[in-house]
């Protein structure tokens, strides 16, 4: 019979499967984190368990917080076994599972005061957060935050009862100036271009919003670290679990899978201190930009690249759109001929041998990954990931077709069809503005291209324009197979 997680049933857990070598009666709340998810149990928290079975680090341990009513299911899941993980990672050589336990308490979301005070707390001095890449309130026009959107403005007016994660990071910000503490570190782990400037946009703009000396205060004395995150964790289904119990003999309501590969590369910058995660593989730098932007453009947009084909060619996992010659073609020769030329070059790293190695994680078979994940979200993630790379690659006058066709990809697949006609349900949470563009665009291409808030200048482009539109005639006359393989051959 399969072992149901908790502290009670630790030792009685098989020998092959990792657990905490450290008391959780010893450790101590040191960070908040906000977007309790796969991918932060998959990372940080794993980071940080790494450290405490170090002997270290105890004053460091997790509290969670969210703001949405859909986050109490994986509290409820997670609460009913004492807050521990699961962690498995797996390749195409081996499964190996942990469980981690540096989490020791998630506030109840919603519960707007209990959260304030806990950020109140002075032995938080680090605030994390996963809250993905449409999580910031971010103008992807402009890139900046926008003060005016209606959460944030309702925050502003009544900043007792935030509502917004940036709302109550500010109101427990606000109590430590007001006590006359020490701030907090605001963290982002998000797949964000400088995340932590954006972070710090976020915070200060809200601020602004509220009381102009505030806003100064938090720019002068709050630190707001920028990061680069990278492990590829994909959602957790019914396969996932029935794998842990068949495979490890334990039965966790939610556990997460996730390739062996990560990494986290970190600006030391903190104000009030931080727990010694050099010592399990975090690497501290003065400048993450390379680092990052190396990994946005290389692999997140390589996910977007194999992902729009993959979903009109009906393929379901990852590794299966990676075994697909004409999409693992696609993603080479784009990242060889337009997207690694965009990026300078970064310390102690080979961009080439960089890309091989995405490719390779990319083809895991056992991670389980989907397309429909890949392709979610295409309008907060193409301006991040894709975009960017098209204005530089325009800028300098270099081509920009495979990226071209990669959009008229993208525009087709929001049209909500795959080329076999089986209907995409709705993934993106601007979808039924996506469907309306993308139908418009199949007779007039430039409707797609309109939507200034995406494109920016790069639908200004007349080059790009037309390129696009050529592609996204091919592909609703051939069919993404027979597009993909001619640009491939040279005569798209």
């Amino acid at each position: 019979m399969p072992v149901t997680l908790s502290l009670k049933t630790l030792t009685n857990l098989p020998e092959t499967v990792g657990r905490p070598g450290y008391s959780r009666d010893a450790l101590r709340p040191g960070i908040v984190h906000f977007g309790v998810g796969n991918f932060h149990r998959s990372h940080q928290a794993v980071y940080l368990d790494d450290l405490f079975n170090t002997g270290e680090g105890h004053d460091w341990a997790l509290v969670g917080a969210g703001v949405f009513d859909g986050e109490k299911v994986g509290r409820a899941s997670l609460e009913a076994q004492d807050w521990l993980t699961t962690v498995v990672e797996q390749d195409a050589g081996h499964r190996q599972a942990r469980v981690t336990g540096v989490m020791i308490d998630f506030l109840t979301p919603g519960d707007t005061q209990a959260i304030i005070d806990q950020l109140a707390d002075p032995r938080i001095r680090i605030v994390s957060m996963t809250i993905t890449e449409g999580g910031y309130f971010i103008d992807p026009a402009s890139g900046k935050f926008n003060p005016t959107h209606p959460d944030i403005v309702a925050d502003a007016h009544n900043m007792s009862a935030p509502r917004t994660v940036f709302g109550l990071i500010l109101a427990g910000l606000m109590r430590r100036r007001d006590e006359e503490g020490v701030p907090f570190t605001v963290m982002s782990c998000d797949n964000i271009p400088h995340n932590g400037h954006v972070a710090a946009d976020a915070v200060i703009g809200l601020a602004r919003l509220v009381d102009e000396d505030l806003a100064t205060w938090v720019s002068e004395h709050v630190a707001f670290p920028n990061g680069m995150v990278d492990r590829i964790t994909p959602a957790t289904s019914e396969r996932e679990r029935q794998i842990l119990e068949r495979e490890f003999g334990v039965r966790d309501n939610w556990p997460v899978f996730c390739e062996p590969f990560k990494q986290w590369v970190l600006e030391d910058r903190f104000t009030d201190g931080r727990p010694a995660l050099e010592k399990v593989g975090v690497q501290f730098v003065t400048d993450v930009a390379p680092f990052e932007l190396m990994k946005i453009r290389i692999l997140n947009g390589g996910h977007a690249v194999i992902a729009y084909p993959a979903g009109l060619m009906d393929i379901h996992f990852v590794h299966e759109a990676m075994e697909e010659p004409l999409v693992r073609g696609f993603l080479q020769k784009i990242e060889e001929d337009e997207i690694i030329p965009t990026v300078p070059p970064v310390p102690g790293v080979v961009l080439a041998d960089y890309a091989a190695e995405v490719v390779g994680r990319f083809s895991n078979p056992t991670i389980g990954d989907t397309v429909r994940r890949l392709c979610l979200d295409g309008s907060n993630r193409q301006p991040k990931f894709i975009i960017p790379t098209i204005a530089d690659r325009l800028k300098a006058g270099k081509g920009i077709d495979g990226l071209a066709l990669e959009s008229a990809l993208w525009c087709r697949y929001c049209f909500g069809t795959t080329d076999s006609g089986a209907v995409i349900e709705a993934n993106d949470p601007n979808w039924e503005r996506m469907q309306a563009m993308a139908s418009a665009a199949r007779t007039d291409p430039g409707a797609w291209l309109a939507m200034a808030d995406i494109y920016g200048d790069v639908g200004k482009s007349r080059v790009f324009a037309d390129a696009f539109a050529r592609h996204l005639a091919a592909l609703w006359a051939n069919g993404a197979r027979a597009t993909l393989q001619a640009y491939l051959n040279g005569t798209a």
